[in-house]
């Protein structure tokens, strides 16, 4: 894994990241149910995935994935906020994190250059395993509750 250096690099660096993150969400006008979470409540999911990112990345971890998104798609469909703004908001915490990567001026080499597009796919891969899991996590709350009302 050539990425490696990268990933514990954002792990350091997790702190840096975050901010740009949520300056995006809070002036985003279509993302205004996201954009009034507390500061705290996104801070801890997006500390949780990016200081922990080299864990995530690893083989083996989609059961812990599913767990955690799936819970947290249904805990968004029961505070009514739109799916597509809790898709949106993962979209811009990997949209940051590659930004990231890119401004540390790190590849000079071809291995670099390679490491660095390994972890954009490696990301792009984990960010949709978890965004999957959040959208079962959502439809099985909103069909729960289209069974209950029926």
């Amino acid at each position: 894994m050539l990425s490696g250096k990268l990933v514990h690099l954002i792990e350091a660096h997790w702190d840096q990241v975050f901010p740009r993150a949520l300056e995006e969400i809070r002036k985003d006008p279509k993302l205004p149910h996201i954009g009034r979470l507390p500061d705290l409540e996104l801070r801890e999911r997006a500390q949780d995935i990016l200081e922990h990112l080299g864990h995530w990345l690893a083989a083996g971890n989609e059961d812990e994935v599913a767990r955690r998104y799936e819970a947290l798609g249904r805990a968004r469909f029961e505070e009514g906020i739109p799916l597509h703004e809790s898709v949106r908001g993962f979209q811009i915490v990997k949209e940051k994190i590659i930004d990231f990567i890119h401004e540390q001026g790190t590849a000079k080499t071809s291995v670099e250059l390679y490491a660095e597009e390994e972890l954009e796919l490696r990301l792009s891969g984990f960010f949709d395993v978890l965004v999957y899991h959040l959208i079962r996590g959502y439809e099985g709350a909103w069909r729960r509750t289209r069974q209950a009302a029926a």
